[in-house]
């Protein structure tokens, strides 16, 4: 009965969270606009669960390139409305729109000649009434069996907050680098902060490979060091070119016959490359606009010095790329 309840739960938050695709809008768009346009923050405000919610959204943007701050409903009306002004974009959250201590504040705010939205689960309600434009998040169930307490809709006001948040990091080209800037004490910020020689792969831990390598030995020599790649020198340490997983199933899908081939035959020339002293997030940037997970590490005149694996900057499984793979 424990995990069957436990688990309708779940499927009940997460209906109300699929539900949501059907509700966003052009009004969406219109305060993704809105927060793009601004040269102030975004404000955030909301009483009990949807409070807590707020507060959350607020850190995710914060931290992700958006300035934004939660402002209290009842502290605003004693004195904290001053840090409004009409540059801010206002964000209301309430499930039932009929919040009094939201609702005594929003028409205050508008007044200021800020731009208000609202996230409400009820469209007809009185904040939805004092405000610019309407964000639906309404549910059709709470997970709560009598009810009353908010489950279904804090976790779809959430997971808005969150596709917000997400569209932003986008439209304002958040890179991994500015992910560094917000995060400096985090174990991620920590790895950023490295050079690259400091945790590169060392050149007799990496898999060489002279040009003229027939293709049979090569490919002994990815398999043996399970890189998912093998760098192409020169006679001089100069690097030539890089093969990896990905080139041979291509090899093989066109049906070629590797015994015939050399290296240089089917390598990517002019690889992306970082060099030795550079600081790991400029190595994480690379790897994530041109989708590669190795990249080579030389020195200033071209030699190879080691390779960097995505899994050395940021551990094992947790990354993935936002943009097309």
């Amino acid at each position: 009965m424990v995990i069957k309840q436990a688990i309708e739960v779940l499927k009940l938050e997460a209906e109300g969270i699929t539900g949501l695709t059907k509700k966003i809008d052009e009004n969406f768009e219109k305060l993704v606009n809105a927060i793009l346009n601004s040269s102030g923050r975004l404000i955030i405000s909301g009483i009990g669960k949807s409070g807590l919610v707020g507060r959350k959204i607020s850190a995710t943007l914060n931290s992700t390139g958006t300035r934004s701050f939660f402002l209290h409903p009842v502290e605003a009306m004693h004195g904290d409305l001053g840090i409004v002004s009409k540059k801010d974009v206002f964000l209301a959250l309430s499930n039932s729109g009929e919040t009094k201590e939201l609702n005594m504040l929003v028409p205050i705010i508008s007044e200021t000649g800020c731009f208000v939205a609202s996230m409400t689960g009820n469209k007809k309600s009185t904040l939805a009434k004092h405000s610019d434009i309407v964000i639906d998040v309404g549910v059709e169930k709470e997970a709560c069996p009598l009810g009353l307490a908010p489950t279904t809709s804090t976790t779809a006001l959430l997971a808005m907050g969150d596709a917000l948040s997400v569209v932003l990091i986008n439209k304002k080209k958040f890179t991994s680098t500015d992910f560094k800037r917000f995060h400096p004490g985090g174990m991620l910020g920590q790895r950023l902060s490295s050079k690259v020689k400091d945790i590169m792969l060392k050149t007799d831990a990496v898999p060489v490979v002279f040009d003229d390598m027939p293709m049979d030995e090569t490919v002994k020599i990815i398999d043996k060091f399970s890189l998912g790649a093998a760098l192409v020198i020169k006679t001089d340490n100069t690097l030539s070119g890089i093969i990896t997983d990905g080139d041979l199933r291509r090899l093989v899908a066109r049906n070629k016959n590797i015994n015939e081939l050399s290296a240089k035959d089917i390598m990517t020339k002019n690889p992306q490359t970082v060099q030795f002293d550079s600081p790991a997030y400029d190595a994480l940037n690379i790897m994530e606009k041109f989708l590669i997970t190795v990249l080579p590490v030389t020195d200033y005149c071209g030699k190879v010095k080691g390779v960097l694996h995505l899994h050395d900057i940021l551990g094992k499984g947790e990354f993935k790329f936002t943009g097309k793979q």
